[in-house]
């Protein structure tokens, strides 16, 4: 695997930590070290790389409603996942202006 860089600040984020955002119907990635990096991201206009995120399947489809508005999802959807460690926290957004709401609030932890 190669070393990955925040999209936002350009800081090496490893494998195991960081988080991974995505557009899978677009097949459209972005990294983050913290996930502040989001917000000025996403104002700025988000710049994808182009890729998927490497995350079992499993995880994408066990959400199906917005963390920020909990409206229901369709393939458009925006992953968002926690690396963690061994272990990988998921959370989803009908678009990126919701993810970095979510974000600006403190995610999870609001």
């Amino acid at each position: 695997m190669s070393e990955l860089k925040c999209t936002w600040c350009g800081a090496t984020v490893e494998a195991e930590d960081g988080y991974r955002l995505a557009e899978p119907a677009g097949a459209r990635r972005a990294v983050f070290c913290r996930l502040e990096h989001v917000v000025p991201w996403a104002i700025q206009g988000p710049k994808w790389e182009a890729g998927e995120i490497e995350e079992p399947k499993a995880i994408e489809d066990s959400l199906d409603r917005c963390a920020h508005c909990e409206q229901p999802l369709d393939e458009t959807r925006i992953l968002l996942v926690r690396h963690r460690g061994e272990h990988r926290i998921p959370d989803a957004f009908c678009s990126v202006e919701h993810a970095a709401e979510w974000a600006k609030a403190g995610g999870r932890w609001r």
